[in-house]
């Protein structure tokens, strides 16, 4: 058996323990993060934090399953970063999807994470053993990076490596021939404190359509996913430290057919200067470097002949930026943050396509530049006894530069289209406020209006694409998504072991950008070529708005070994569209549920052991815009057990979906089912010195 290092948790509270709540330091030491402290302020927004022991006892170990926890956060599809496509898993909240690029930004110590190009997040790359909190804001934000923040802010946190164990391990065997391995080494050498950490994930994979649907060419969805980093803090001089960051990663998949494999190279890096004093400060500079590549096959009714029909072959994407940003001491005027920041992002998509008398007859070219540089401010202050006040806004200049979508002839290079669309920039303002009141010790009442963008990706704007028979084409014209939102909600606390809160929010995401059915094959169709009959064409459009109303709930509470967490959230999301669009007017957006539930009730029997059963729920859902498919809902079980052996070691159980529940994922026009993780069962241990 392999040895994964990673930190020994109590599987009670990582189950969904109150984030709140604090950890003895003797279960986990103490999480210290060096950056500037969280702002007074966001007591008046939707902020829930997840703890390393939350995190590392998700049933699959992956951080993406902690996430869902949460309620409200979504990707595009169901399927997770194992079987899943890469570019389908951006990140969301309140149902606000509709496309599969991020409508929430995702940072790692404080640096954007997400593919510059598509807009996927990485988080097989992600490892819960190098974190020491996630933050998970929702709503639109006007703090750094603020036109990535439109649903709202996922902001992972490493651990400093001075309160790790020197050593972290641990090493799981699962079904399907699965293998995970991490490991977490971390040291001190006088002021300087760093962790080395690594991770690899393997397996044989599950078939992705249903057995009653399968035919010869379907094969296991394997995965090969392996990442290494470093996390360092140092002090410079008096009162700064410097804090660097680095992981590198790759990520290969077959989706389930031989001529269908995706893979993700990258190497994401980070400096940070943190300074103390009368002016606290902090200076963050971020490089990002990425590679997508995609295979796909296209496969006969019969499902036994493959034959290929796209070849991605090279996607090169570079992010960079930084900000800065500083604390002014004010006195009695309360807190202020001031800060410049900028995103600088650049990539092209270089693929081949429509295969012809055995080869590749059309090469596209595709991608841009997008640059969005800004300032903000923010301010908050008790201004009377019990009753916070904040405000903040940004004013952005962005950027859509050297965009081009080009068609040659892949035997003779002949142009055979080419789009070169204008360059366009704009100043744009945001904003956000609230107030939150501690009406007694027991209950606090928040309130919270704010409104943000996001600019198209680079994929949106230019790269056509295809799911089976169906085709989308890009759209250069694009305009920036704009959201509008108000919040209220209420914390209750009656008493130390037990805990409520509940949200209503109302948001309307104006020029929501969604994938626009237009037409039905058999036909030719602009920059996609020949469709299927029956098969769909589409192409991406800004709708009028997507209006999403709802209301999250939590609870967290205990009684003397026991534990119980839950979140649900209701989210009725309607799409408003007229012209082109019209046909969607009234509809629900494409993979968005009504209903999330996620409820865990775990035991401590004795000690340094645990034991946790955690049930899902998500609704049905529609598969497309105009909903000719609706995925079924799904609910799911999962549990952990964590048993010691000694003083440093411990067994690990882990069952993921132990009813082996059918989880959709998606359907095609053909009526072809694929599926999500089945049961899925883990032994492992967990080494901590």
């Amino acid at each position: 058996m392999k040895f994964v290092w990673s930190t020994a948790v109590l599987l009670l509270a990582a189950t969904g323990a109150d984030a709140e709540a604090p950890t003895p330091a003797a279960a986990v030491g103490e999480i210290v993060v060096t950056g500037l402290p969280e702002p007074k302020g966001d007591a008046a927004y939707d902020v829930v934090a997840l703890t390393p022991e939350r995190l590392r006892a998700a049933s699959s170990g992956r951080l993406e399953d902690a996430l869902f926890d949460v309620a409200g956060f979504q990707e595009y599809r169901r399927s997770d970063s194992r079987a899943a496509n890469p570019t389908s898993q951006g990140a969301t909240l309140r149902s606000l999807g509709g496309n599969a690029s991020s409508r929430a930004l995702v940072l790692l110590d404080g640096a954007p994470v997400a593919d510059p190009f598509t807009g996927y997040v990485p988080w097989s790359a992600l490892s819960p053993s190098r974190l020491g909190e996630v933050r998970i804001t929702r709503g639109a934000g006007a703090g750094a990076f603020g036109s990535g923040a439109l649903a709202g802010v996922i902001e992972m946190l490493s651990a400093d490596p001075s309160t790790l164990p020197t050593v972290q391990a641990e090493g799981d065997v699962g079904s399907r021939s699965s293998v995970t391995a991490d490991a977490v080494l971390s040291g001190k050498a006088g002021p300087v404190s760093a962790s080395v950490f690594g991770r690899y994930d393997s397996g044989d994979g599950y078939y992705l359509v249903p057995e009653n649907q399968r035919g010869p060419v379907d094969i296991p969805a394997g995965y090969k996913q392996g990442s290494v980093g470093l996390h360092a803090q140092a002090p410079v001089t008096g009162g700064v430290n410097l804090l660097v960051n680095t992981l590198a990663f790759d990520d290969q998949r077959v989706q389930g057919l031989t001529g269908t494999t995706t893979e993700v190279k990258g190497v994401d890096s980070s400096l940070r200067l943190v300074g103390d004093g009368a002016w606290r400060w902090e200076a963050l500079s971020y490089l990002q470097v990425m590679n997508f590549t995609n295979d796909v096959a296209a496969v006969n009714t019969a499902r036994t002949v493959e034959t290929p029909s796209l070849d991605e072959y090279d996607t090169p994407t570079v992010g960079w930026g930084g900000k800065i940003e500083t604390r002014p001491p004010i006195g009695r005027l309360g807190e202020a943050r001031l800060g410049v920041d900028l995103r600088d992002e650049a990539g092209h998509d270089n693929e081949l396509s429509r295969f012809v008398a055995g080869q590749f007859t059309q090469r596209l070219r595709a991608g841009g530049h997008e640059r969005i540089y800004g300032g903000y401010a923010e301010w908050d202050d008790e201004v009377v006894r019990s009753l916070t006040v904040t405000a903040g806004a940004r004013i952005d200049h962005w950027s859509i530069d050297d965009g081009e979508l080009v068609e040659s002839n892949a035997q003779t290079g002949a142009i055979t289209t080419g789009v070169y669309p204008a360059n366009r920039d704009k100043w744009e303002p945001t904003a956000r406020g609230g107030l939150a009141w501690q009406a007694d010790p027991k209950l606090k009442l928040r309130a919270a209006a704010y409104f943000g963008y996001r600019l198209p990706s680079l994929n949106e704007l230019y790269r056509p694409f295809r799911v089976g028979a169906n085709a989308t084409a890009a759209n250069p014209m694009l305009n920036p998504e704009r959201l509008k939102g108000v919040e209220a909600g209420a914390d209750f606390a009656p008493t130390s072991n037990l805990r409520f809160a509940v949200t209503l929010f109302e948001n309307r995401l104006e020029g929501a950008i969604a994938n626009v059915t237009l037409g039905e094959g058999f036909g030719v169709f602009p920059q996609v070529g020949v469709v299927a009959a029956g098969a769909l064409f589409s192409q991406r459009e800004n709708l009028d708005a997507i209006f999403a109303r709802g209301v999250e709930f939590e609870t967290h509470a205990s009684l003397a070994a026991w534990r119980f967490d839950a979140s649900y959230a209701y989210t009725h999301s309607r799409d408003e569209a007229s012209g082109l669009a019209a046909a969607l007017n009234g509809r629900p957006p494409a993979q968005t549920p009504e209903h999330q539930l996620s409820a865990t009730l775990g035991v401590a029997p004795f000690t340094g052991a645990a034991l946790a059963v955690t049930g899902r729920y998500v609704s049905g859902q529609s598969e497309d815009d105009i909903g000719s498919h609706i995925l079924t809902g799904a609910a799911t079980m999962d549990a952990f057990a964590e048993v010691p052996l000694g003083h440093d070691l411990k067994v690990i159980l882990r069952g993921e979906n132990l009813t082996d529940a059918r989880i959709e994922t998606g359907i095609a026009t053909s009526g072809l089912l694929t599926l999500g993780e089945p049961r899925t069962l883990w032994l492992g241990l967990r080494l901590t010195l």
